[in-house]
């Protein structure tokens, strides 16, 4: 049974929402699927003015878990068309595994969010896809066997390079119906390619 880490950072719970929909997906197909988030380096009395939402389930990942899942599947808002400075210093402290090659020939992902339809969801994705590709993984993105992403009778998000949700300026807008499609479907072809290569 392939073992898939669904790793993300979420501010305001829509990019949480997500995880949890790419990690059905992965279930779905077979895999163990675990759900952990990266530490919060905002000051905890700032995230607070800001409403940050504290209270999520997923216990906090450390560097040292991601050599033991077969695939990891990164998720985090977008900021200014990059990822989140709290992945940023997460993944940062990944040299020893870089050095090590612990992450060679493993399953990676990316799922995004961003405030507005055109807000850099892509680029983001293709943020957290570049660290994967140096830690010599390898890429399952969000293939048109999805079809939601081809909507235009609403403001969907999706692309190619993964699942992304639109969450709006004041955060008001949650993943729909058809985004968390895609998460789940983008975690079962993570789950089900990891189970081809590790069994």
């Amino acid at each position: 049974m392939a073992k898939v880490l669904v790793l993300y950072y979420s501010t305001y719970g829509h990019i949480e929402t997500m995880a949890e929909a790419v990690a059905e997906g992965a279930r779905k197909a077979g895999a163990s699927v675990d759900v952990k988030r990266v530490p919060e380096t905002v000051p905890e009395e700032i995230a607070r003015k800001s409403h940050f939402k504290l209270d999520q389930k997923a216990p906090v990942a450390v560097i040292a878990d991601l050599e033991h899942y077969d695939a990891i599947i990164v998720g985090t808002g977008t900021r200014f068309g990059r990822i989140s400075s709290q992945m940023a210093a997460f993944l940062d402290q990944a040299g020893g595994l870089w050095a090590r090659g612990a992450l060679n020939g493993k399953v990676g992902a990316a799922f995004s969010s961003s405030a507005t339809q055109h807000g850099g969801q892509e680029t983001t994705l293709f943020s957290i896809i570049t660290n994967l590709l140096h830690f010599g993984m390898t890429i399952v993105g969000l293939p048109y066997s999805h079809q939601g992403q081809m909507r235009v009778d609403e403001v969907v998000g999706g692309a190619p390079y993964g699942a992304t949700t639109i969450a709006a300026g004041d955060g008001s807008r949650q993943p729909s119906a058809t985004e968390l499609e895609g998460a789940r479907h983008q975690g079962e072809l993570v789950a089900k390619l990891a189970t081809k290569i590790f069994g």
